[in-house]
């Protein structure tokens, strides 16, 4: 675990998600908020997978980004 100053934006990698995330949306014109969640949890899943993407997020902080060797 990792405490992070209270509010450090650039310390915080769920900043830098949320900061890429509202990017994508900035276009889309959801009719009903359940559309609108549809379509961040689509987006959250596809970021899951992009293990370069996610690194890209931990890099500025310091955080350590190699897993433990068991």
């Amino acid at each position: 675990m990792f405490h992070l100053p209270t509010y450090a934006p650039d310390l915080n990698p769920v900043e830098m998600v949320w900061s890429h995330l509202k990017r994508g949306l900035g276009n889309l014109a959801p009719c009903t908020l359940d559309d609108l969640a549809v379509v961040i949890r689509s987006r959250l899943k596809q970021m899951q997978y992009r293990a370069s993407l996610l690194d890209a997020f931990l890099a500025p902080t310091g955080l350590i980004t190699n897993p433990r060797s068991t």
